[in-house]
């Protein structure tokens, strides 16, 4: 028995409106998410120059605890990535985006499609890619309530994020016309970028 053995839905609070259904429904990549969010390839270069340095300077008792440590942290890093991967699932549906997140304490985080005030698609390798989300009025999100699935640094007015999702662009495509049957949404070119968030809503018309 699992701790989400009680959803009536899977990654939901509860049984879906009879006007309501689900689109889409994913979880992050673990792997593209221990990259991106945790950056594990900056934290170990950093590790491994940190060993390489002592090793010059003859500090053998130093390199050998700083590997110990590395060690550690990347496999803290890899296994958070990994139950974050195992526990979160992102559902859009006709109606809304439900985050259902929590590696420790699981919480449900609903944003209804009407509240969407624009949304940015950055690609990543292997068709993977993160959404930002920008919100009109509704109730400011804490930023650790949302970590990881938040954009980075944005700590006044933090941005919910889908993170490393599979098949990026289709899931783009799939929210832009399922919040343009909610509200008027004045479409722009999305450009095939890796290194920018490309826009594919803008504000209401």
């Amino acid at each position: 028995m699992s701790e989400y053995d009680h959803e009536p839905t899977r990654g939901l609070p509860g049984e879906l409106p009879e006007d309501e259904h689900i689109i889409w429904q994913s979880a992050p990549d673990w792997k593209s998410l221990a990259r991106g969010a945790l950056h594990i390839r900056l934290t170990v270069f950093y590790f491994v120059a940190i060993v390489l340095w002592a090793i010059a300077r003859g500090d053998t008792n130093t390199a050998v605890a700083v590997s110990v440590l590395g060690t550690v942290v990347v496999s803290l890093f890899t296994l958070f990535a990994w139950g974050v991967g195992r526990t979160t699932v992102y559902t859009l549906t006709n109606k809304r985006i439900v985050l259902r997140v929590g590696v420790a304490l699981n919480k449900c985080i609903n944003l209804p499609l009407s509240e969407i005030e624009s949304a940015n698609l950055k690609m990543l390798p292997e068709g993977h890619g993160n959404i930002v989300l920008s919100l009109k009025g509704m109730p400011r999100l804490g930023y650790l309530m949302l970590w990881p699935h938040a954009r980075s640094m944005r700590f006044v007015r933090p941005q919910p994020m889908l993170r490393a999702i599979p098949d990026a662009r289709n899931v783009a495509s799939l929210l832009f016309k399922a919040t343009q049957k909610v509200q008027p949404v004045a479409p722009v070119e999305v450009r095939q970028e890796r290194d920018r968030n490309v826009p594919w809503a803008g504000v209401p018309a």
